[in-house]
């Protein structure tokens, strides 16, 4: 079981460390209807994110060719690493410049205003259309794929991956249930740190993460 975890732990944290699902749950969770649209959220971001890494998990599974060692998780690593390279390098160019304030998408303006069906809908959304979001889960759950275990052992190291990677949701959610006055002041702490430095995130995890992902498909590959 080990030889799936290990390789897809990376991903798994490059996942949770996406700060837009980060900032969108925080504030729905200060909104009117903070808990049951939390819920919502929360439950919209496991079933997407199970989705997505079962869908890979089954796929490179089947694709595996019998007794040999499968090179489609390298040649998938490759693109995925230049993809995540070129995320980097894009938000570095598109970085808030000194004195300059970039203003939030505008559907995060009007967050508190959403039902319980759409804050699921949201989550669902932000991992399957976010690449920095996506491309880490895909390749993780590539990672799980090409690994010489069973289908048992593949389930499991999948359900670890959605675990770590639902971290940087469930984690704020369940301090929110549980918290004073004072917890819920550090949320919003949080949350404007995120915000503050979403840019330097977004740029450090992609270029860690596409070196890591280039390294393994070099090494897979020769």
């Amino acid at each position: 079981m080990g030889e799936a975890i290990g390789p897809m732990l990376a991903s798994a944290v490059a996942v949770a460390l996406s700060p837009l699902p980060l900032i969108a749950l925080l504030l729905i969770l200060a909104s009117p209807r903070g808990r049951a649209n939390g819920i919502a959220f929360t439950a919209g971001w496991l079933l997407g994110l199970t989705a997505v890494v079962a869908a890979v998990v089954a796929a490179g599974t089947a694709w595996n060719p019998t007794g040999t060692t499968p090179t489609w998780p390298s040649w998938l690593k490759l693109a995925l690493g230049v993809v995540l390279l070129l995320l980097a390098a894009r938000q570095w160019r598109e970085r808030p410049r000194p004195g300059r304030v970039t203003a939030p998408p505008v559907w995060l303006l009007s967050i508190d205003r959403l039902s319980a069906a759409r804050s699921a809908g949201l989550a669902v959304v932000l991992v399957v259309t976010r690449p920095n979001t996506l491309v880490p889960a895909v390749g993780g759950a590539a990672s799980i794929a090409a690994a010489p275990t069973g289908g048992r052992e593949a389930a499991v190291a999948a359900a670890v991956l959605v675990l770590l990677g639902s971290l940087g949701t469930l984690v704020p959610f369940a301090v929110h249930l549980r918290a004073d006055g004072r917890t819920r002041r550090s949320l919003g702490e949080l949350r404007a740190w995120t915000a503050t430095h979403n840019a330097a995130i977004m740029v450090v995890v992609p270029l860690l993460l596409g070196a890591e992902y280039l390294g393994a498909a070099v090494s897979g590959l020769t």
